[in-house]
């Protein structure tokens, strides 16, 4: 919420090759408490006009559920909407319609305001078939509002909602994910960086998530190899 620190580790981010920013004022990581439209515009109301005036020709992508948010942040430079809620929501869906700016689509699993989070050492044995079924949901529902498919980037949502042994399926899917989808695999967000499924993955459970870059660029060399060029990422190099 400091704009100069905001500004900084923006321009640290492009120096080390980012080609978008995303900006999110509501955590939704696991446990995390919800955030009001209201409390969220006010901790973005210092740091986007910076961002959208200090980096002119940078793509901002606003990371955010609530459509009045939304569209404050598009008039206010941004110009990408990052919905994790797959633009579920009404309101959301025909701000989408109405504009003309990118979308990043990404599948979840809701309880209630918050966000459904299985205990992820759930032993029982999972297939990727219902992610992959709830990402192709939003592509459905993005096609029935006439949105152009050039607008849109679909995520798969690592972690939100599903188990380890869920994200071992959904990720071991990747090399046939855009055919099944029948979506271009260059507009496939992958958000993986610094999720607890690359710690488990290693036989490292309790490593903090800032110790996870490593493991997180050996992913994205992974996913690079099958022709994946979206990566949403905290730190570069």
């Amino acid at each position: 919420m400091d704009p100069d620190a905001a500004l900084a580790q923006a321009l640290d981010l492009l120096q080390s090759g980012a080609r978008m920013l995303d900006l999110g004022a509501e955590s939704t990581r696991p446990g995390s408490a919800s955030v009001d439209a209201t409390t969220e515009r006010a901790r973005l109301e210092a740091v986007l006009p910076v961002l959208a005036e200090s980096l002119p020709g940078i793509p901002i992508s606003l990371d955010t559920r609530h459509a009045d948010v939304a569209a404050w942040g598009l008039a206010g430079g941004a110009s990408v909407i990052n919905d994790v809620t797959g633009f579920s929501d009404p309101d959301m869906l025909a701000l989408a319609q109405t504009s003309t700016c990118g979308l990043i689509g990404m599948r979840s699993r809701r309880q209630g305001r918050g966000f459904h989070m299985p205990p992820y050492d759930d032993p029982t044995p999972k297939s990727a078939e219902a992610a992959i079924a709830e990402l192709g949901a939003i592509r459905n529902r993005l096609h029935r509002a006439d949105i152009r498919d050039g607008r849109v980037l679909l995520d798969p949502g690592f972690g939100f909602g599903t188990t380890y042994l869920e994200d071992l399926a959904l990720w071991e899917s990747l090399p046939g994910l855009p055919q099944f989808l029948a979506w271009p695999v260059e507009r496939i967000c992958i958000g993986i960086s610094r999720k607890r499924f690359l710690a488990v993955r290693a036989g490292a459970p309790d490593l903090p998530p800032p110790r996870r870059d490593g493991l997180t660029g050996a992913a994205q060399e992974e996913a690079s190899h099958l022709g994946y060029r979206v990566f949403r990422m905290h730190a570069i190099g």
